[in-house]
């Protein structure tokens, strides 16, 4: 939904970038100081699903929207749990997550925008020729899977 229009994605691209980075973040000094030297690590998702859902809610009073990236920010701090990452490794795949996230759906707006003006068939306005789009996106993204620095 927020896809449609380039500014619109681009605010909720930046509210993810917020909420991944500082959630992993936060995760990870939690897990790394806490959780861990206590033994406490079965704690992990419950934890994590009260930082993010806190985030979220700072997010939603700030800019007054709803932020539907609670599921992907909570799948990025339970990654950089489970691949034993340090606390600045955490960090910085939350902004590199975010990142992609913002990458994608700013690409995926512009897009729209352009085809709103295209001489679609019928038969594929709206939803279909976004999934088509969508498709295509996600192709050409796993060219990066290979790609290592």
């Amino acid at each position: 939904g927020v896809s449609k229009k380039v500014q619109t994605a681009a605010g909720m691209g930046g509210a993810v970038l917020f909420v991944m980075t500082v959630a992993s973040f936060i995760t990870s000094v939690l897990y790394n100081c806490l959780l861990k030297p206590q033994d406490l690590t079965y704690l992990n998702t419950i934890v994590f699903i009260l930082v993010i859902a806190a985030l979220v809610q700072f997010v939603e009073m700030v800019l007054k929207k709803k932020m539907p990236a609670l599921y992907e920010s909570l799948g990025v701090a339970l990654l950089s749990v489970q691949n034993d990452y340090g606390i600045l490794a955490s960090t910085v795949n939350g902004i590199g997550a975010a990142l992609g996230f913002f990458l994608a759906i700013v690409l995926m707006s512009g897009i729209r925008e352009k085809l709103e003006h295209c001489n679609i068939p019928s038969a594929l306005k709206g939803t279909p020729i976004v999934l088509i789009t969508a498709g295509l996106m996600a192709i050409a993204f796993c060219g990066f899977g290979g790609v290592s620095f």
